[in-house]
């Protein structure tokens, strides 16, 4: 597991850490065997070149090859528990409540890994260009951010307290 003070811990909860783990020890072993067979029995149909069965089985193969390591990085890089919280300071694992400013739009979220996705509201990865943006601001503090289509969106920091589940 990784070390707390390195800056690409991804934070779990020890129920996200251990569905992560179970899957990539399937994915890396019964499923590894399983798209073999598949690839080996659309090799015996003949022809690869018009063989859409094999060309499926082979992209499925790339598909979970991909899933493996990107599991085998999450997992390497896992810190189970929740990260050090300071009330009033956006950080991993902290619900914020944030205001769009020239809006008064408020959107509240947990800051966390997206892997966490089953938390009843919606995620945000400390990763994202708002989530870097907001990492250590306090409230009251304003952070502005870069948005995919390339223009600078400013909000405010409302609240920021530890998320305490469903």
């Amino acid at each position: 597991m990784a070390d707390s003070r390195d800056e690409n811990v991804t934070w779990l909860t020890q129920e996200a850490y251990d569905r992560l783990k179970a899957e990539y020890e399937y994915l890396s072993g019964p499923g590894r065997v399983d798209i073999a067979k598949k690839i080996e029995a659309a090799r015996e149909e003949g022809d690869l070149r018009e063989n859409g069965g094999y060309h499926a089985a082979k992209d499925e193969q790339g598909k979970m090859e991909a899933r493996i390591f990107h599991l085998r990085q999450i997992l390497d890089n896992a810190q189970v528990g929740e990260a050090p919280k300071a009330e009033g300071v956006v950080g991993p694992g902290m619900t914020v409540t944030i205001r769009f400013v020239g809006d008064d739009d408020e959107v509240t979220f947990l800051l966390a890994s997206r892997e966490e996705s089953g938390a009843p509201i919606d995620v945000y990865s400390p990763k994202s260009p708002l989530g870097s943006a907001i990492n250590g601001k306090k409230i009251g503090e304003k952070a502005t951010y870069s948005m995919p289509n390339g223009r600078q969106n400013t909000v405010e920091i409302l609240e920021a307290v530890p998320y305490v589940g469903n």
